[in-house]
């Protein structure tokens, strides 16, 4: 038997260590206790469940894909001229050592335990309690909570047995929305270009400010820090750093009520990044996580000493990236996303197991009748319709039709998702979902407004919005629970799957290891968030290309409503943060 086949709580010996840490998560701060009793609490709680049964399975085939990358780097090593190889590595660093600029002070705010301290303003009896926002599935922690291990997108059934003291409080999304405007309308006054990344986190780039001021960058923090804390009684953490990647990296250093300044010169920079767990690079989920281990890759040092390694992997993991990561090089440009660059709109809602097609049907029902409601609020039509359900053993899939009119209405909206949904049935379904593409914007003004509503090539493929997700609260069992458990707050790497075309959604949904089969072997692909088809050479540039929707598309939506359930974005960003070619905004000119 494998090591990492036997079970690290004691018990049953068919829980993986990997499979045990896939099911608790890895980003617990202060938990009392070792690490793995919380690991055993979580597993015992969830073992016999379908979540943990498609948790299991998916860690088992990525046990499977580990296996066939030792076996190619294996084979790589053995057949490539290494010393030409190690000596096209240190151009490559070369290359991006000449791109690092120091010149702009980079900020990265968030705000501590944001719903949670939202509660205590309008709740102040939960002082000092260890409590949790949100009944089935929680949004937040308060940080009592926290030090026993519960965490944002855990299932309340499994945060009650971590901390049985803990408190649930429901969700009030609108106490959010406003106190996020509050916040955000503060840090507008240091960067007017600032760019939100959700609700209660942004990006800022205060080299204006500070120069204009005649301030430091830490004094310039702060004074931010304490005039939120003074209008809205809450308190953000920061980091600084000459770009977004190590910024968000540092304002998580001294949380809660904090801030971190890394030096503006390259060694210490270097130096910061040595130790760094790989974990904590924005893009590198679980997923990426387990697999950069298996070679070796535990630090951010640790790319250096196995760079010959990942430059023959390098259709695995992107090496340039890696070298980036390495290095602390990241982009430094902070701009917001404007209307132009959105291109969805969607909604969709978790609920307990449905098989019933009246009842499943309602649900649907429901949800167009939400996006319909954002569609008209926002300004929006779209042209391509796409149906997502989630079965109750976790699977995910997508179906997806298109028009040559456009689409805005719930009639429309509902019938075209139960068009796509009725021939996939009978179906277990816990989650719903529609997406509204290739949209057209119905603010546009008056002059341009006819020509741009009816001139198909004015289109432009972009990122888009992230769905915005709705949970019913009432689904507090262990029925309910696995939806967020699967990564509520962290991309779930191994679940993108391709958009079926309407010709072929008659047919029974595919598996995900068919799914993933299919995206490696083709060299076009849809991408299932921007709808574009997109020509790539293997599955870590066509990740690349989704990562980046996702990750632009959250931004986007802070920026028009913030979302009523947390995804802390902790998205897959690589193209967003690691931007070789953007070009930064010069000293005391704005933009």
């Amino acid at each position: 038997m494998n090591a990492d086949d036997s079970d690290a709580t004691g018990s049953a010996p068919s829980q993986s260590k990997s499979l045990l840490k896939r099911l608790a998560g890895t980003r617990f701060r202060n938990a009392i206790g070792y690490r793995s009793d919380i690991n055993r609490i979580i597993a015992e709680a969830s073992k016999g469940s379908k979540f943990y049964e498609n948790e299991r399975r998916k860690d088992k085939e990525l046990t499977g894909r580990i296996e066939r990358l030792l076996h190619t780097q294996e084979t790589a090593l053995k057949e490539a001229d290494l010393v030409q190889v190690q000596s096209s590595v240190s151009h490559l660093l070369a290359e991006l050592e000449s791109e690092r600029d120091l010149s702009q002070l980079i900020v990265h705010v968030d705000m501590d335990a944001f719903f949670a301290n939202v509660e205590l303003l309008h709740n102040p009896d939960l002082q000092g309690k260890a409590f949790g926002v949100g009944k089935g599935v929680l949004t937040t922690a308060s940080y009592e909570a926290r030090k026993f291990g519960v965490r944002s997108g855990m299932a309340g059934f499994i945060a009650k047995k971590l901390c049985p003291e803990l408190i649930l409080v429901s969700i009030h999304p609108q106490l959010y929305s406003a106190m996020s405007k509050k916040v955000m309308a503060i840090f507008h006054r240091y960067d007017p270009d600032m760019l939100p990344a959700s609700c209660d986190e942004g990006y800022l780039n205060i080299t204006n400010y500070c120069n204009q001021h005649n301030v430091t960058a830490a004094e310039c923090v702060s004074e931010m820090r304490r005039v939120v804390q003074e209008e809205t009684k809450l308190t953000v953490s920061a980091g600084i750093a000459p770009n977004k990647m190590l910024a968000k990296i540092c304002s998580d250093k001294n949380k809660p009520n904090g801030q971190f300044h890394l030096p503006f010169n390259t060694k210490a920079i270097k130096e910061f990044m040595e130790t760094l767990p790989i974990r904590k690079i924005p893009g590198i989920g679980r997923v990426s996580e387990r697999m950069l281990e298996s070679i070796g890759v535990v630090t951010c040092g640790d790319i250096y000493t196995h760079r010959v390694s990942l430059a023959l992997l390098d259709k695995e993991f992107g090496l340039r990236f890696m070298l980036q990561t390495y290095l602390g090089i990241a982009s430094n440009v902070v701009r917001p996303i404007s209307r132009d660059e959105r291109k969805s709109i969607g909604a969709e809602r978790t609920f307990q197991p449905l098989a019933d097609k009246d009842n499943i049907l309602r649900k649907l029902e429901e949800v167009a009748e939400e996006l319909e409601n954002d569609m008209v609020e926002n300004g929006w039509a779209g042209r391509t319709v796409t149906l997502k359900f989630k079965l109750d053993d976790y699977q995910v899939f997508t179906r997806a039709k298109s028009f040559e009119r456009w689409i805005t209405k719930k009639e429309d909206l509902f019938a075209t998702g139960k068009e796509l949904l009725l021939p996939e049935l009978p179906l277990k379904i816990r989650l719903i979902g529609l997406r509204v593409t290739k949209l057209k914007d119905l603010k546009v003004s008056s002059d341009s407004g006819i020509k741009r509503y009816f001139n198909d090539a004015s289109e432009q493929t972009s990122p888009r919005k992230k769905q915005r997700t709705r949970y019913d609260e009432s689904q507090d069992d262990e029925h309910s629970w696995g939806e967020s458990m699967s990564g509520f707050d962290e991309e779930e790497e191994d679940e993108i799957q391709l958009v079926e075309e309407p010709q072929s959604r008659a047919s029974k949904p595919i598996s995900t290891k068919a799914a993933g089969k299919k995206r490696l072997s083709a060299e076009s692909h849809v991408c299932p968030i921007c709808g574009k088809r997109v020509e790539v050479e293997n599955n870590q540039e066509l990740n690349a290309h989704i990562d980046f929707c996702l990750s632009r598309g959250a931004i986007q939506e802070a920026q028009d409503q913030p979302k009523e359930n947390k995804a802390k974005s902790q998205t897959n960003a690589w193209s967003w943060f690691l931007d070789p070619k953007a070009k930064p905004r010069s000293k005391g000119k704005g933009k």
